[in-house]
């Protein structure tokens, strides 16, 4: 497998939490499941190493997932975090400081293409009481606002699924799972077509 992974046109490592593992998902898994499938037509030798782990914040990647992605030599990395740190209440400065290490690891040790996404508008979620919403939504924005900025500083591609989700998840309450919380198979598949365009430039440079 390391001989095959080594050789293979793609190699996908795919670094988060839940929703790239696909808790909510009935079928076809979470985003990562998605682009790699769509990655597999193009490219059907290509390798996928899927460490998203439900639960997982920022400093979980940092002290568990990391070190199992380089082994994987990867040519291709998605960063998917952000949505626990807010959760258990992590301050918007300990979150990028964890999220810059994991930026400068990834470009120092691995020659992979790093795709990052941002954190979706979950201030919508049927979990989410109405009068935390818009708490949750402002919270949602500091911390995207820190991913954007280190983006730029390190000249990385983030897809804006923030943005997206805030406009269509209004009129598409199908996009969340049963839960409450997590997306549906719906939601999952917009969100791999809403990243695709990127990964699918980073693949081909």
């Amino acid at each position: 497998m390391a001989e095959e992974a080594r050789t293979a046109s793609v190699v996908y490592t795919a670094l988060g939490d839940s929703t790239g593992a696909g808790v909510g998902a009935r079928h076809g898994g979470g985003y990562v499941a998605r682009l790699f499938r769509r990655i597999k037509r193009e490219h059907p030798d290509a390798r996928l190493t899927n460490l998203c782990v439900s639960g997982a914040t920022s400093e979980d990647v940092l002290r568990g997932q990391l070190e199992p992605a380089f082994a994987t030599r990867p040519t291709l990395v998605t960063l998917g975090i952000g949505i626990n740190d807010i959760g258990q209440g992590m301050t918007t400065e300990r979150f990028a400081g964890n999220y810059e290490e994991i930026v400068k690891a990834l470009k120092g040790k691995t020659h992979a293409a790093i795709v990052l996404t941002n954190i979706p508008d979950i201030s919508f979620a049927p979990v989410v009481p109405p009068g935390a919403r818009d708490d949750t939504r402002r919270r949602i924005n500091l911390f995207n606002q820190k991913i954007e900025e280190i983006a730029e500083r390190y000249e990385l591609v983030m897809v804006d699924v923030y943005s997206e989700t805030h406009r269509v998840i209004p009129s598409h309450p199908e996009m969340f799972s049963e839960d409450g919380f997590h997306p549906s198979d719906a939601g999952y598949e917009y969100w791999a077509e809403t990243m695709w365009p990127a990964v699918k430039a980073a693949i081909e440079k």
